[in-house]
């Protein structure tokens, strides 16, 4: 998504085109990357129904331990036995009278408040792992949601829906992408924010969102990529051949290196262990190179036999 120049009103009928729910609705749904796919956590609130739901099992659990502490001090054998056998503590939970019937009835129900504590909390979990949609995702659907394609001193801006919800974007960091990134370099992040490939797919005149398609975009990235390790690896060749200084091949390799570094953690998302690697990798291909002897020298030294049997080393002759 991305946000073109605004447009002037013209006769549209903005009646129909943003009529509420069913047109924001449209508008997340027509995203062909499920970038708009943004809404509340309320994680306040989620943090607060897990920390009710864990004060209630903190008394189901004192209370539990009160009754077991009473049946384990009873003067009645059945009592203190129904601690250590299951069935006869269901034998005498249907009696009023005995302790064993309030005990399964706790029992009863930390087995529902556990099973909707552990749910939670496992949706909880879950939550926590989704990400803050992207600054460019945000302003766009901020852009469609309060109608500011022409706001000024003389008109105001068009909300698509009214009452509380319409300030549900106010607070950035209460928000979740439902769509996880696929792409997360720096080069595909700064192509998607600078597309020029776009169009607009909207009659509505306070609608200035574009799209375009994100393999696009991972094609060129890809493309980019591909180049970028041919010229590191034969310019890097080519250059080494070139120099016979000792000196300024050393430098072309810190060169070189550098910028193998670079294009690493600038093309992919790699993380820092795997650039570390890669680049030591690179550098290793780089030394053996020259150390080889391979880059710019046109002699070499070769081994040869005297007539005594013994072998000398000396200069090849050119």
């Amino acid at each position: 998504m991305a946000m073109p120049s605004p447009k002037t009103p013209g006769d549209v009928e903005l009646g129909t085109l943003r009529d509420g729910y069913p047109a924001l609705a449209a508008w997340i749904a027509r995203d062909p990357d499920n970038e708009a796919l943004v809404f509340r956590k309320f994680g306040r609130l989620g943090a607060r129904n897990l920390l009710h739901l864990q004060s209630r099992l903190i008394a189901l659990e004192k209370e539990l331990d009160e009754l077991d502490e009473d049946a384990r001090r009873s003067d009645d054998l059945e009592a203190r036995q129904s601690l250590r056998r299951w069935e006869t503590l269901m034998k005498y939970a249907g009696d009023k009278q005995r302790g064993e019937k309030k005990t399964v009835e706790k029992l009863e129900e930390l087995r529902k408040v556990l099973r909707e504590y552990y749910e939670t909390l496992l949706l909880q979990a879950q939550l926590a792992e989704l990400q803050t949609p992207s600054t460019r995702v945000l302003l766009t659907f901020r852009d469609y949601l309060e109608g500011r394609a022409f706001k000024s001193a003389d008109m105001q801006s068009m909300p698509i829906i009214s009452g509380r919800a319409k300030d549900f974007l106010s607070d950035p960091t209460d928000l979740v992408a439902l769509r996880k990134a696929k792409e997360e370099d720096v080069l595909s992040k700064l192509l998607q924010d600078h597309w020029a490939f776009r169009r607009r797919e909207s009659n509505d005149p306070l609608d200035r969102t574009t799209v375009y398609k994100h393999r696009t975009v991972a094609r060129t990235v890809g493309t980019i990529s591909m180049i970028a390790a041919a010229i590191l690896l034969i310019g890097a060749i080519i250059s080494l051949h070139a120099v016979t200084d000792s000196n300024a091949k050393l430098g072309l390799v810190a060169m070189y290196t550098l910028l193998f570094a670079l294009s690493v953690a600038t093309l992919t998302n790699a993380r820092r262990a795997e650039v570390f690697a890669a680049s030591a990798a690179y550098a290793a291909v780089l030394v053996v190179f020259v150390s080889g002897d391979l880059g710019g020298s046109k002699t070499g030294q070769c081994l040869i036999q005297l007539r005594n049997g013994i072998f000398q080393i000396i200069q090849c002759p050119g």
